[in-house]
């Protein structure tokens, strides 16, 4: 069973990954990624997050919100990475999106989801202000439907992913500098590592949480 579930969440993931990249250069501004970029992505994420959910590792109840944030973390961390920019058309409907997902966890992971976004927010609508280079108006859009999905979890989950979204960020700019592919005081894009702290920390929390 775990070997088929893992095959059938790949393709799953492949031809979602595709409609990924589609939807990417259908943008207002659109971005151009090369094939196959999306569809290698999500169909490992996808593929990963069957296993788990077929060997016990991962809840039912959580499986629609980690399929779908990592689809997200692919789609708005490539344009991040490619066009340092968080489009709008991502980012807006993913935080409705984020709670409809955890609905099957539970009544309780749907309250602390609504707060959550609004704390994940504000938090880094602080930090915007006080150094908007750290952190574009983008990553505080981001921040709501991450929030949501972190708090659903737990509440430490949210603080952890700040914290390792900032210590990748980190690490990314120092490679950066020592390889100087960065020059120095560049900006570096936030978004990739919030995705990726979101996704690694929600995914840890499933596996260890019950849902409800």
């Amino acid at each position: 069973m775990a070997v088929a579930a893992v095959l059938v969440a790949t393709l799953a993931g492949t031809a979602a990954g595709a409609g990924a990249r589609v939807l990417l250069h259908r943008l207002r501004r659109g971005a151009r990624v090369p094939p196959p970029w999306c569809e290698v992505t999500v169909a490992v994420v996808w593929g990963a997050t069957g296993g788990a959910w077929a060997a016990g590792a991962v809840p039912p109840g959580w499986l629609p919100a980690l399929l779908g944030l990592g689809w997200f973390a692919v789609a708005a961390g490539t344009v991040d990475v490619l066009h340092r920019r968080l489009p709008d058309a991502l980012t807006l409907p993913a935080l409705p999106a984020a709670v409809l997902l955890v609905v099957p966890v539970g009544a309780g992971a749907v309250l602390r989801a609504v707060i959550g976004a609004g704390v994940a927010m504000g938090v880094h609508a602080v930090v915007h202000l006080v150094a908007p280079r750290a952190m574009g108006a983008g990553d505080v859009k981001l921040a709501a439907p991450l929030g949501a999905v972190l708090a659903a979890a737990s509440w430490p989950a949210l603080v952890l992913a700040a914290l390792l979204a900032a210590v990748l960020s980190g690490v990314v700019a120092a490679v950066g500098l020592v390889t100087r592919r960065l020059a120095r005081g560049a900006a570096v894009p936030h978004g990739p590592s919030m995705l990726l702290a979101a996704w690694v920390v929600v995914a840890a929390a499933a596996a260890t949480t019950p849902s409800g």
